[in-house]
């Protein structure tokens, strides 16, 4: 019996091993640090489902914008304020061949903002543009300088944040020392802003989420082949 209990042992705590290191390499991550994008319904808002430079809205819609860091659209910050639209676009008139799109940027808190930045306080504008406008031209007509980087995401709103775009962010080091992109001025005005968290998600739902299927499997693997190991050593002695 010695042997498969020895066999036994040892797999198991190679095993432990294993998923202790796991564990402790999900923990590193925090999040990524990014421009989530939002649409206000009544006085909630919403997640969007696709990014300000597929959308087109209407006129009266009101759109949010935060940066934040979040591991995905299920813990993103929303924007912190949701004024309604008549409040936004009180002084904006109506226009033949235009509409009135009513934005809130967040800027987000000290805590989000990378290091050697302070956030300025959020805004709320009223874009009037073409009726055919997007959600990011709206925002280009009214919070410049945007940033985008080479693949067209969002990075940066009236120049916020100086540099980095969508960086993952250590739990170790929150203020996110070393921006991973600094992106390119100008760009696509048809940037994804929620492209960050669709990226973001997938990355950090790998390192975050606990120990991998795999893992898992080869610990009902392990514990199958000890059980037939000892219940063999059972039936010779037998």
């Amino acid at each position: 019996m010695r042997g498969p209990r020895a066999f036994t042992s040892a797999v198991l705590a190679l095993l432990t091993v294993s998923l202790l290191l796991q564990g402790a390499g999900s923990a590193g991550a925090a999040g990524y640090r990014y421009w989530s994008y939002w649409e206000l319904d009544g006085r909630t808002w919403v997640y969007a489902t696709q990014g300000p430079a597929s959308l087109r809205p209407e006129d009266g819609a009101v759109h949010g914008f935060r940066f934040s860091v979040s591991e995905n659209s299920a813990d993103s910050a929303t924007p912190r304020t949701a004024e309604p639209f008549a409040e936004i676009c009180d002084g904006t008139p109506e226009r033949d061949g235009r509409k009135r799109i009513a934005l809130v940027v967040d800027f987000g808190t000290a805590g989000d903002a990378p290091e050697g930045e302070t956030p300025p306080e959020g805004r709320t504008f009223c874009a009037s543009v073409a009726e055919d406008a997007s959600a990011a031209d709206a925002l280009a007509a009214v919070a410049a300088p945007l940033r985008y980087d080479s693949g067209a995401l969002l990075c940066a709103i009236e120049g916020y944040p100086r540099a980095g775009c969508g960086e993952q962010v250590s739990a170790a080091d929150p203020s996110g020392g070393g921006a991973s992109d600094g992106g390119s001025s100008g760009g696509d005005a048809g940037g994804d802003a929620a492209g960050a968290d669709a990226a973001g998600k997938g990355s950090a739902d790998a390192s975050s989420s606990g120990p991998s299927l795999g893992v898992w499997a080869g610990a009902g693997a392990v514990l199958l082949l000890g059980g037939a190991a000892v219940l063999q050593a059972r039936r010779r002695r037998g």
